[in-house]
């Protein structure tokens, strides 16, 4: 009894300080009617294999309230609205002019609530240049503090490299970006039907679309850009020591070129969202560094009550956990503040 109330007293103490100073999440999804209207002119509201959550910035602020969040990273919910005419039906809205109007509504939202929301803006890939003039006009006149990049658009993966030019862009503005899985094209659709998506291609999606630009060293090469990786990392921390051990070889064979892994995963961050735990953050540790893990929480993919028992368990484990409660503060707020500059 006596070690229960000392866990509680812990819990408590450890949420009024988080709470005084206000966590930062940088994984929730705004999901707008011109969003939801395009995707239901093209037939795609279940593209990713479930339906999309309702969205609502008042019951999101009262959430925060309750659960001690002071800020919110805004980003697009999958999947991509369709950025060519020719692939839409008639009378469909193409998906540059669907993502100006929801990356504004996102950036109304940021203003109406001042220090509340941030947002990182989408873009209309996989029409590159359409993709650069929007990120241009999103950072520059929305005042967008990054830029949101699907894993894919259409079998266009981050890391090919008609991308380049993008990321040369938004290495030239310093730009954040926030990675989020897609569906995978092509996407198997008998085994995303017994194993959804969100269950296990996500986290391989991701770790595809990472691995692809460590590959063609694409982060090395554009180091002005910063990455978060979501989902506690995807598969990565088991990924990248293979893909180092098989480099010689792959290189040998002509298959990759040379790739600079210190400054690659330099550009890396990591958000929690999803299965974190102790066990989980100790092997993100072997592949980044302490002051790159981020609080997230992927609202509103989860009800309210159970993302606010997550972040409790969190608070709790980084308190009582010796090895890792030094990153408490890091993790809930401060990576998140240096990140974005705020």
């Amino acid at each position: 009894m006596k070690h229960l109330l000392s866990l509680l007293l812990l819990s408590i103490m450890a949420a009024t300080e988080t709470m005084a100073q206000g966590v930062m999440d940088v994984h929730s999804h705004i999901i707008t009617p011109e969003f939801l209207s395009a995707l239901e002119s093209e037939g795609r509201l279940t593209d990713e294999g479930f339906p999309l959550p309702k969205y609502d910035a008042e019951a999101h602020l009262k959430w925060m309230d309750e659960t001690g969040i002071r800020t919110s990273v805004l980003t697009l919910a999958a999947p991509q609205p369709k950025a060519y005419p020719h692939t839409l039906p008639e009378g469909g809205e193409p998906g540059c002019s669907v993502i100006r109007r929801c990356n504004e509504a996102a950036a109304r939202l940021k203003q109406e609530h001042p220090g509340r929301f941030l947002f990182c803006a989408a873009l209309p890939l996989p029409d590159v240049d359409a993709a650069i003039r929007e990120a241009v006009y999103a950072l520059d006149t929305l005042k967008a503090d990054g830029i949101k990049l699907a894993t894919n658009v259409c079998g266009q993966y981050l890391g090919s490299p008609e991308l380049d030019t993008l990321f040369s862009v938004l290495n030239e503005l310093r730009a954040v970006i926030i990675l989020h899985p897609h569906r995978p094209e092509p996407v198997n659709r008998q085994v995303m039907q017994q194993t959804p998506l969100a269950m296990q291609e996500y986290l391989s999606e991701t770790t595809r679309a990472v691995t692809n630009m460590i590959s063609r060293n694409v982060l090395a090469r554009y180091p002005d850009v910063k990455v978060v990786v979501p989902h506690c990392g995807a598969y990565l921390p088991l990924a990248i020591p293979r893909m180092k051990s098989l480099t010689p070889v792959m290189q040998k064979n002509r298959m990759v070129g040379e790739i600079d892994y210190a400054a690659n995963l330099a550009a890396l961050y990591y958000d929690l969202a999803g299965a974190h735990s102790p066990e989980v953050i100790r092997m993100l540790l072997t592949v980044t560094q302490p002051d790159h893990l981020l609080y997230g929480s992927d609202y509103p993919y989860a009800a309210p009550q159970v993302l606010t028992q997550s972040l409790g368990r969190m608070k709790h484990y980084l308190t009582s956990e010796r090895d890792l409660a030094p990153y408490k503060e890091m993790i809930l707020w401060k990576n998140a503040e240096k990140l974005f500059d705020k």
